[in-house]
């Protein structure tokens, strides 16, 4: 258990939590909906500093990042928690686990400190760390301590988040972070709530923010059969990126597949994902690259 920041002690023990855009207000003795950071007597601990679930070396291209260090490898890390509940995760396993009987469920995890993590990255010849798989927005006070030493040792920092930053610590991040890339999930508020249960504007916002920080973004929407793979919907994606972020900002289209708690879908047609390009190019963006197929 680790002391946590970005938080606001209230009266009778309780703390709001800054961390992100939910900005939960916890009760004494409860964690908030990422089910990691946890409020003793109005002080807020991380659960997760340190106790990696997933440790592995991955091309760049997997995040997707096409354009930051082509060809090279990252050693990728995550702990359990999300501060999402999408209802497609493909790693629920890890990320929704922390949620299950929250008030007591065991947090899973090799206990790991920042040393290793950036001598490891360092042993295997990897020029960058990527935080990834579940949030690295929720493992945010061991990322913060990994990112520095990073720096220190000349290696690039990428985040892999769906954007639901809170704008504090998207500050307290940015001389750290190189490159990012962003689940821009849909262009529906209405999506967002009844599938992740967040909203979308503020990841607008973030996306935004990102930019103009001169961060390397890339975005990424999952196109998912029936919920938000209408022609209007993806249109609406490709003219944000290109009007707020830059038409050389590169979009990843990536085909579905069923899982989770959406396993009753069928996989994206294939010619759903190539129609997508095609809107994004139609839109004026220069780098639009399909995914999954």
């Amino acid at each position: 258990m680790h002391k946590a920041l970005l938080y606001q002690k209230l009266n009778n023990n309780r703390a709001q939590c800054g961390l992100c855009r939910h900005r939960c207000i916890i009760d004494d003795g409860k964690r908030g909906i990422c089910g990691v950071r946890e409020n003793k007597k109005g002080e807020l601990y991380s659960l997760v500093y340190g106790r990696i679930i997933a440790e592995h070396i991955d091309p760049i291209e997997k995040k997707p990042l096409y354009h930051f260090l082509p060809g090279s490898f990252s050693l990728s890390i995550a702990t359990v928690g999300c501060n999402f509940r999408c209802l497609n995760c493909q790693n629920a396993e890890i990320s929704q686990i922390s949620k299950e009987n929250p008030k007591d469920v065991e947090i899973f995890g090799e206990e790991v400190s920042a040393e290793k993590i950036v001598r490891d990255a360092l042993d295997s010849g990897c020029p960058s760390i990527s935080y990834t798989y579940t949030e690295p927005t929720i493992f945010f006070e061991f990322a913060l301590d990994c990112m520095k030493l990073a720096k220190k040792k000349g290696l690039k920092n990428v985040w892999v988040s769906n954007g639901y930053m809170s704008k504090e610590a998207l500050e307290i991040i940015s001389p750290y972070l190189d490159a990012t890339n962003i689940d821009l999930k849909a262009f529906s508020d209405k999506f967002y709530q009844e599938i992740c249960g967040a909203r979308l504007e503020p990841v607008l916002e973030n996306l935004k923010e990102i930019k103009k920080r001169k961060i390397h973004l890339e975005v990424t929407t999952l196109i998912i059969p029936q919920k938000n793979d209408s022609e209007k919907e993806l249109k609406a994606i490709a003219e944000f990126i290109k009007k707020e972020l830059g038409r050389d900002v590169p979009w990843h289209v990536s085909r579905f597949f069923p899982h989770y708690k959406l396993s009753h879908l069928q996989p994206t047609p294939i010619e759903k994902v190539l129609r997508a390009v095609e809107i994004g190019k139609e839109s004026g963006l220069q780098y639009v690259y399909p995914g999954n197929i």
